[in-house]
């Protein structure tokens, strides 16, 4: 035995032998005094040195340092409980005699409860006091390592991703706190349950779980007091033992657990103040909590590391409905399988809740399931379950969480027509200041009912929009709403009227009346500006016009579409701009309005121009010609000859087409209208070109060129340089024709308008192919091909004829007019036909 083992032999020798309860007990000790003289006598008869005591007892995880232990003894105030604990766990005083010095201690105190009793199992409050045997000591009731786990989640499907995001967080630390954030019904408790029922192994002292109601329509959330009693208890701390109030509670429960490998589950937190006092105060416990608030105060200040959740991938939901239903099952249905994927939003719950209903109608069809999902305004009626489950009820937990501005704004969202919303137009939509919109978006977003995708830019899921949608409609009054989506659909067509005269001029300015009160359009200073704006708000400008129809804003419909066709044209979105200008006609007519009819006809004359169907560009000429004659239109009607030539090109009538822009320049003159002016002479000049006579080309294109520069018209100075490239290559002059296009590429890839870049760029890979160029000729073949058959238009095949007649040596053309691109969407295909003939591009 060594020296230190014989001076411990020797002091539990002195103390069990005692025998007077005076010797291990303070009674009645009458003041701090008098007990701390009375523990320097259980000091002194153990003959253990301060050293020797200090290495054997530990205080909150940490060495109780031997000059901590003299000063406290030699100065006689009352020390800390922890350290009178360790003193006597050191010294072997008998567990039953530490509870009556801790009583003692609990009167000069003046706390009223008593601590819990050291427990010679080991499970007391200093850590290694087991490995100290008490011979002489009854064993005291064991307490059973705490295994409070709820059964691991049954249906669980995918988030490798998060499971292997947790593993590696606790491989890296040890331990760690992860906060596990996301919207109702996301499934953040299965993950956390699924984690932590596969890594059990991890933990031999035992789990800890508790549900803090943060969100929680049966009651207010739990107090941290309330969960910090539980855990108390769960770790063997007899309720009379519970000291009062909140700090002496959490100090006890961290010093119970300081030191063990325990999991800590913390459920539904509200905020981080609720759970900030049930972390541990030491290394070794790990902790997961979930919240539908991101709770970034913890990861600030607490080291806590946040693990997003959000929804599940296509493959994932169609496996977690499988692990339900049966893989024979889906894939005997397999439309109506992605349907019920896409309408539940890939949201687990409400993926749960339909194959629960399918599971238990076997013989109901998944068509049918997925057709009760069909309408957005009865969805949620097919997604109903116990209080527990019902999405409506999932989801109120959060709503009714916010504040009044913010449950404002989330059920005005509902209400927008676009997939997604920036801080300006929700700051319209209901009707305050943009400042304070984005501070009511970043509550929503904290809470999980609106997602930042892009940088200020805000969207939610399906399920949430159809609530937001029913809140509103709950809540907030018909003519309320009929407002709000008043208002956005003015910041909408006011900005895009901004932006619209930013892209460049291309028919006379729209005149519109002021916006709503509330309603603040976003400032655009350039053309890059405007450009943007349009490619960010194209699909909600486009789902804008189309509600604005159904809502009976006929003004906003036609308007708006009016505005969106040069955009439109630009980049070749020839469905929408379809859409959309029909949506623009049939408004017009409810409206009686023959300017704005007589504006839709041209707008899809030129649209079925660009794409080839001359029968219809006719048409829609026809109708617009005779709207212009009833509204004495001057330059409505120059428009109209302008654009005869669409329909007479095909046909190779250019007489006619010459003719009809000769009449377009001379009703322009009469109207004063410089740009229908230098556009006709442009189309003068390309006219004369198709006749042969080259020179009459370049001298009309020339006047039209300067007139366009003047006029700071680049679309229409763009097609003027490829006309003036036209007339160059047919007279040879190669070198001046490269330029020309140059020019032409330049401005046309600055202004993105992809569709007249292909354009030029099949007639530049002619120039360089009649120049000796055939590299550079087939290079540019395929780069102007890439683009044409990326928007899916019936130009794509003529180029890759070229491709195949002229193939580059080192290369072959790609297989049926298709290459490695991705097929354009069927929509597309399904209303675009192919043509004969070019179709003429202006």
């Amino acid at each position: 035995m060594d020296g230190e083992g014989q001076a411990v032999g020797a002091a539990r020798e002195r103390v069990v032998g005692l025998t007077s309860d005076a010797d291990v007990d303070p009674a009645p000790a009458t003041s701090s005094e008098h007990f701390v003289m009375l523990l320097r006598r259980v000091r002194d008869q153990s003959g253990l040195s301060y050293r020797t005591i200090a290495r054997r007892a530990r205080v909150h995880g940490h060495v109780l340092p031997p000059s901590t232990l003299g000063t406290t003894l030699s100065r006689g105030t009352l020390p800390r409980r922890e350290v009178v604990i360790a003193l006597l766990t050191a010294c072997e005083v008998p567990v039953d005699r530490q509870e009556t010095w801790l009583a003692q201690w609990c009167r000069l105190a003046g706390t009223q409860t008593v601590p819990p009793r050291l427990l010679a199992n080991g499970a007391g409050l200093v850590e290694g006091a087991a490995a100290w045997p008490v011979a002489d000591v009854a064993p005291a009731r064991a307490v059973p390592v705490p295994r409070q786990l709820p059964a691991g989640p049954a249906l669980f499907a995918g988030r490798a991703r998060e499971l292997g995001c947790l593993t590696e967080l606790m491989d890296r630390h040890g331990a760690a706190t992860a906060v596990v954030t996301g919207a109702g019904g996301v499934g953040k408790t299965w993950l956390a349950l699924r984690w932590a029922h596969d890594n059990l192994d991890r933990f031999p002292d035992g789990q800890l779980h508790i549900g803090l109601r943060g969100f929680d329509p049966a009651g207010p959330p739990m107090p941290p007091l309330a969960a910090v009693h539980t855990f108390l208890q769960t770790l063997g701390v007899p309720p009379a033992a519970i000291p009062d109030g909140l700090d002496a509670q959490v100090g006890l429960y961290r010093t119970l657990v300081a030191g063990k490998r325990m999991l800590i589950v913390l459920d539904n937190a509200r905020d981080a103040d609720q759970v900030r006092p049930l972390l541990p105060g030491s290394a070794g416990c790990a902790v997961i909590i979930t919240s539908r608030h991101q709770l970034t105060g913890l990861v600030a200040t607490d080291s806590a590391h946040p693990v997003a959740l959000d929804l599940l991938t296509p493959t994932d939901a169609h496996q977690l409905l499988a692990r339900r239903l049966g893989e024979h099952r889906l894939a005997a249905e397999p439309a109506a399988t992605a349907g019920i994927v896409s309408r539940c939003a890939r949201l687990p719950l409400a993926l749960a809740l339909v194959a629960a209903r399918a599971a238990t109608h076997p013989h109901r069809s998944l068509a049918a399931l997925a057709d009760e999902l069909r309408d957005g305004s009865h969805r949620l009626d097919a997604l109903t379950g116990d209080s527990t489950t019902d999405i409506r009820t999932v989801l109120s937990w959060s709503y009714h969480a916010l504040t009044a501005d913010a449950a404002r704004l989330f059920r005005l969202l509902g209400l927008h027509p676009g997939p997604d919303i920036s801080a300006p137009a929700a700051a319209s939509l209901a009707a305050m200041p943009t400042r304070r919109a984005r501070r009511l978006l970043t509550e929503l977003s904290d809470a999980h009912l609106a997602t930042e995708h892009l940088p200020g830019r805000y969207t939610f899921h399906d399920l949430l929009r159809a609530y937001a949608a029913e809140q509103a409609h709950t809540h907030d009054t018909r003519e309320q709403r009929h407002a709000a989506t008043g208002r956005v659909l003015d910041h909408y067509l006011h900005t895009a009227n901004t932006a619209r005269l930013l892209l460049g001029p291309h028919r006379d300015p729209t005149t519109l009346a002021p916006p709503a009160p509330d309603v603040t359009p976003e400032p655009l200073a350039s053309h890059s500006e405007a450009l943007d704006w349009f490619t960010r708000e194209h699909p909600t400008l486009v789902a804008a016009i189309h509600t604005a129809a159904e809502a009976g804003f006929e003004t906003h419909t036609w308007r708006l579409a009016d505005l969106l066709g040069p955009f439109f044209n630009r980049r070749g979105h020839w469905h929408d701009w379809h859409s959309t200008t029909h949506a623009a006609l049939h408004a017009a007519r409810r409206l009686h309005d023959h300017r704005a009819q007589a504006n839709a006809h041209c707008w899809l004359a030129e649209l079925y121009a660009w794409i080839g169907r001359h029968d219809d560009t006719d048409t829609h000429l026809d109708h617009a010609r005779q709207l212009y004659d009833r509204l004495a239109d001057t330059a409505g009607l120059a428009y109209v000859h302008l654009c005869r030539g669409w329909v007479h090109q095909p046909q190779h009538r250019y007489h006619d087409a010459l003719h009809d822009a000769q009449q377009a320049l001379h009703l322009y003159t009469t109207a004063g209208h410089a740009h229908g002016q230098a556009n006709a002479l442009n189309n003068i000049g390309w006219y004369h070109a198709q006749l042969g006579d080259y020179q009459q080309a370049i001298t009309h294109c020339r006047q039209a060129l300067t007139r366009q520069q003047q006029l700071g018209n680049r679309s229409w100075e763009a097609r003027t340089w490829d006309s003036l490239g036209y007339a160059h290559h047919h007279l040879t002059q190669y070198q001046q024709a490269t330029t020309c296009y140059e020019h032409a590429l330049t401005l046309l890839r600055d202004l993105h308008n992809r569709y007249y870049e292909a354009k030029v760029l099949n007639r530049l890979g002619d120039t360089h192919h009649a120049a000796g160029n055939p590299h550079t000729a087939h290079k540019t073949w395929r780069h102007a091909w890439s683009i044409l058959h990326q928007l899916d238009h019936p130009d794509a095949p003529t180029v890759h004829t070229k491709l195949t007649r002229h193939p580059e040596p080192s290369a072959s053309p790609p297989t049926n007019g298709r290459g490695a691109d991705a097929d354009p969407p069927a929509d597309r295909r399904a209303w675009l036909r192919s043509h004969d003939g070019e179709p003429f591009r202006r």
